[in-house]
């Protein structure tokens, strides 16, 4: 796993809200992790006059802070500890919110709006590759790759897994263009990446790489002046591309492996907020191929 994944997935929530809980409880064996006691701890995560030194906690939160206590305590189970027998504690349901998506018109007003050639290209690969934001400000200049039998971005993705993601000849073009013609390379803080700011940094002079933040300001901006009723945000992007690849027919398993999930769960639940009409059309679609 990524190290960002251990550290807010796993580590945070033994280290910071398991481990303390535990003390202000009086647990100091794991003997004394009982179901009851877990229950105790699932209560005072859902009960916000009780968590100490925080605001409401989403069950979606708790959800995932209680998981991974179920995981360190199975694992502790299963290498020979003294955690007791059905030891876990409750998880909470999670309310079930339909994913809002960016229709493609959205993509292209969006697109039209931005005052630049490069908040054009990064909206536009976003919409049209579903890559994460972190991905996006890590391409380097030698990432795109133009080849006979098409054209694609390498891209770097969580545990550092290598993918391949398709692009249009177009974009293409229009990447290549961007990165020999209009980006910013003298004094780059970081000359092989593609997407650098358009100003020099104060303190070192150079025009520095674009971080996550600075592309989520840029694509809000554009959802304002869009007068778009969402909130847009780069993953926003990646829900509307796997939204409009499934709905165009492309086999979920590609799909999983454009976006790079390592499995189908998340296509899955993509897969949730598509209407029964989309159903409809992709088996009339694919009857009609094949009759």
């Amino acid at each position: 796993m990524a190290p960002r994944t251990v550290e807010s997935a796993y580590a945070y929530p033994l280290r910071s809200v398991f481990l303390p809980w535990a003390a202000r409880a009086g647990l100091d064996r794991l003997e004394s992790v009982t179901p009851r006691a877990l229950e105790a701890l699932a209560a005072e995560l859902l009960d916000p006059e009780r968590v100490q030194g925080r605001g409401p906690l989403s069950r979606y939160t708790v959800h995932s802070y209680l998981r991974a206590v179920n995981q360190c305590l199975r694992w502790g189970r299963q290498e020979g500890e003294p955690v007791p027998d059905r030891a876990a504690a409750p998880l909470p349901s999670r309310p079930t919110n339909l994913p809002q998506v960016l229709e493609r018109t959205d993509i292209d007003r969006l697109e039209q709006l931005a005052s630049t050639e490069r908040d054009r290209l990064l909206v536009r690969i976003l919409a049209d590759t579903g890559i994460r934001v972190g991905e996006l400000v890590g391409l380097h200049c030698d990432d795109l790759l133009v080849r006979t039998r098409g054209s694609f971005l390498l891209v770097r993705g969580k545990g550092d897994r290598d993918r391949h993601v398709p692009i249009r000849p177009e974009l293409a073009r229009r990447l290549q263009r961007y990165i020999e013609r209009t980006r910013p390379s003298k004094d780059a803080g970081d000359p092989d990446r593609i997407f650098l700011g358009l100003r020099r940094d104060r303190r070192t002079g150079a025009y520095e790489p674009l971080n996550s933040n600075a592309v989520g300001q840029i694509v809000r901006d554009l959802g304002r002046r869009a007068g778009l009723r969402q909130t847009v945000h780069p993953h926003l992007f990646r829900h509307s591309f796997v939204t409009w690849a499934l709905r165009r027919g492309i086999n979920p398993i590609q799909v999983a492996e454009i976006v790079g999930h390592t499995s189908l769960a998340m296509i899955q639940r993509v897969y949730s907020h598509l209407t029964p009409q989309d159903a409809h059309d992709a088996l009339i679609a694919a009857l009609l191929k094949d009759p």
